[in-house]
Formats: structure tokens, sequence, C-alpha cells
């Protein structure tokens, strides 16, 4: 379904940098697409792999460097399976309604993105063939972006977590929303992360605490 934009909106391009088992990033993804249903902003989003295994893996000290795209094939290594998958269908011209729905599989429906079936089961239902799928999915090269990706996050934006949004000039945040937007608010939300990057680049954080429950 194409989106009507009001005229005269001005385009809003921003990198996102994600991780598929990341809830934040799905609550992200909602909120993103309730903007741009609503046709008051438009908004483009050049989505960035960012491996939060490769964040929280514990490095021997006196260890080779390891990586999630380096790491041996025969070595489980939660989140890389998707990374690839995601690549896939970017092969096939395929990456928007794929990474939606695999999205959807992980965070909604509760789906394990580890197993082959699924993963090809979603690309299926993305309108892929499999057998081109499966040839991508076996290329070593097909984790290059991944690499790519990770290491500019970190070296040139200091990117920790996920979802993380970049805007042009460097303005970034990261974003973890409690829920996502409901009854409309969606645009409204958007319009704060984005006033708070771009006209205040001196808060490098705001974080909510937490209330206890009540003591019974």
């Amino acid at each position: 379904m194409t989106t009507r934009v009001a005229a005269g909106v001005d385009l809003i391009e921003l990198d996102l940098f994600y991780d598929y088992n990341c809830p934040f990033v799905y609550r992200s993804v909602q909120m993103l697409e309730k903007v741009r249903a609503s046709g008051e902003r438009d908004v483009s989003v050049n989505w960035r792999f960012f491996s939060l295994t490769q964040v929280n893996h514990l490095q021997e000290p006196d260890g080779p460097p390891w990586t999630v795209w380096a790491a041996p094939e025969s070595e489980p290594v939660e989140g890389r399976l998707a990374f690839r998958a995601a690549e896939a269908a970017r092969r096939q011209d395929a990456f928007a309604p794929f990474h939606v729905a695999l999205l959807d599989a992980r965070h909604r429906d509760r789906l394990d993105i580890e197993s082959l079936e699924v993963i090809e089961r979603v690309a299926r239902d993305s309108g892929m063939g499999l057998d081109r799928f499966r040839r991508d999915l076996a290329d070593p090269a097909i984790l290059e972006r991944l690499a790519r990706d990770h290491t500019q996050a970190r070296r040139v934006h200091g990117v920790f977590g996920t979802p993380t949004f970049v805007f042009p000039g460097g303005g970034s945040a990261y974003v973890r929303l409690a829920r996502p937007p409901e009854n409309g608010d969606a645009v409204r939300v958007f319009d704060h992360i984005v006033d708070i990057v771009r006209g205040e680049p001196g808060i490098l954080e705001i974080k909510r605490p937490v209330r206890p429950a009540a003591a019974g």
C-alpha cells in the first residue's frame, strides 16, 4: 500500500541500527510504520545491522579476537542467521517485506528465528525464491555487510545498543519505547525524538527511573 504524504512535508532521512532479537527495535518499527501510515511525515529509514551478541560477548583477555561474522559455522551464534537472511532478502529486492515479517515472527508470534525452518517460511511468505535464498545464505560473503555496519556503528557513531537512530549531521539517539505509541501518538513521539536529537545535541542521555513496586 502506498501512503500519500501531505504536500510540503520535508523528507526525514535516518540510519537505524538494529538487531532482530531486540524488543525495543520492534516497538520502534511499529512507531515508524504508524508515522508513515499517517501521511503527516515523509520518513526514509536506512536499516543497518548491529549485533547485540557481539556487544555482549565476553572476550577472553588473552584469546584471539572474536566476532559474530568470523566465528566458525559450527559455533552457534545468536542472531547470526537472521542477519544472513536479511542480507539474502536484500539480494532479491525483498528486504522490506522480509524485515517486517521476521520482526513479527520473533516478537508477535514468538517464533524461534534461530531455526532455519522458521527463516525459510518467512522468506517464502515474503515472496522469495527458496533456491536462491538458500544459495545466498551459504555464501561466505553474506556477512560482510554486518561486519561493515557494526564496525562503523561503533567507531563512527559510538553505538552501544539497539535501536539507535542516526540522523544526517551525526545526531543520534538510543531509543527504548515502553510500548508502541497508540491512539495517533506515533507522530508526536517521533517528532520528540527528532527534536531532541536535532535540537539538543548536548543531551547525551535521558533515562526515566522505574518506580519500585509498592511494598505489601
